[in-house]
């Protein structure tokens, strides 16, 4: 049904809070990571957030609100912030190396301060997605530098590794959420021609590696397999037949959640029918940009989507629904503000000036999302 699915788009478009584990080198590949005091619950919802960027204007605007002495983002996640902690496991895509400073800058380059990673995590996010094209941008010392900082800030990420042996020992990752042990796996098409030196080890989209690394994951226990991926073109609105094609190729190795991120704008997204499986699956393509200063309509907000996991008649775990909403990354208009993700329920709070700007991305995403969308509704209507 999912090859039906995909037929029937390509001929519309021609016709028109939660828990943490820290990665360390004592975790075995074939360990979970758990909370000893989780309780057993009948569903959980796991929410994913797109690109967290960190252009150069809100470096400069961390810095006007930290005083000169640090970057400060305190304000940047907090109108988000319950949302994201509502759920039990929270994923965001963090495109950007934390070089460690004391120089920090932004496009085409990356480099970030640990604070905004802090920020994403009191917001609510519990696992950092490092395997993108912007991972390596400030060389192999920064991308390994982001591991250790992540670990030391106490949230779970996936994607890169210190090395070679080091993916071997936490490939898979498997959480236990409140009883239900989902795997998640990251995965990237490149990184902007910058190759991994050194050792570094970055998880690129290889289809053997993959399927051997999900075969892993159900291998080791997992429930569920959560498979995020770094794909499709920039600022399309729509996903191209490679993304298809792939994501295809995912849940024919029976992944559950194929998440996808990389093109700054959202794409369409859908519950279909796994044939690997016999259950649904959920497929998103793109959930466009959390935070950043880009300029263009389509990329001024970005999209989260909530999967609500249950169980089966035979108590076995399955995904039941998914839900999205949408958001504006409102940009600063005086000293005072900070970059702020405003979500599509508080229009009281967009400034007035970007109003319009809202107005725009927010019909264009409708459009795509009520045209191609399949049993994913918005939540707050």
């Amino acid at each position: 049904m999912f090859r039906t699915l995909f037929l029937s788009f390509s001929l519309l478009l021609a016709g028109c809070g939660a828990t943490t584990a820290q990665h360390t080198d004592s975790v075995e590949a074939d360990s979970i990571a758990e909370n000893p005091a989780s309780e057993v619950v009948p569903e959980i919802t796991l929410l994913f957030a797109g690109d967290a960027m960190q252009h150069q204007a809100q470096l400069d605007q961390a810095k006007i609100r930290g005083g000169g002495s640090r970057y400060d983002y305190s304000q940047c996640f907090g109108m988000i912030a319950p949302t994201i902690r509502e759920a039990d496991y929270a994923v965001v895509n963090l495109e950007v190396p934390l070089g460690g400073g004391p120089v920090y800058q932004g496009y085409p380059c990356f480099s970030s301060p640990d604070s905004y990673a802090e920020a994403l995590r009191d917001a609510g996010f519990d696992m950092f997605l490092t395997s993108n094209n912007h991972c390596l941008d400030s060389g192999m010392k920064a991308a390994r530098r982001t591991l250790t900082a992540l670990d030391s800030i106490g949230v779970d990420h996936i994607g890169t590794y210190h090395d070679a042996a080091q993916r071997e020992k936490l490939v898979p990752f498997i959480k236990d959420i409140k009883g239900f042990k989902v795997g998640f796996l990251n995965y990237t098409y490149g990184t902007n021609g910058i190759e991994p030196r050194d050792g570094m080890e970055v998880a690129m989209i290889d289809r053997d590696r993959m399927a051997k690394e999900i075969a892993l994951t159900r291998e080791a226990g997992a429930e569920l397999v959560v498979v995020t991926v770094h794909w499709g073109v920039e600022y399309v609105l729509t996903q191209n037949k490679n993304q298809e094609n792939l994501a295809q190729f995912l849940l024919d190795q029976g992944t559950d959640l194929v998440i996808g991120g990389h093109p700054h704008v959202i794409q369409p997204m859908m519950v279909v029918d796994n044939e690997k499986t016999g259950k649904k699956s959920l497929v998103v393509y793109s959930l466009g940009n959390l935070i950043s200063n880009m300029k263009t309509a389509d990329t001024r907000g970005g999209a989260l989507v909530r999967a609500v996991i249950g169980r089966d008649e035979n108590g076995k775990p399955v995904f039941k629904e998914a839900n999205y909403d949408t958001f504006l990354s409102a940009k600063p208009e005086n000293n005072s503000q900070n970059f702020r993700v405003i979500p599509s329920w508080m229009p009281e709070s967009i400034p007035v000036a970007q109003k319009e700007h809202w107005n725009i991305f927010n019909r264009g995403a409708e459009k795509i999302f009520n045209q191609y969308n399949k049993d994913v509704p918005r939540k707050h209507k």
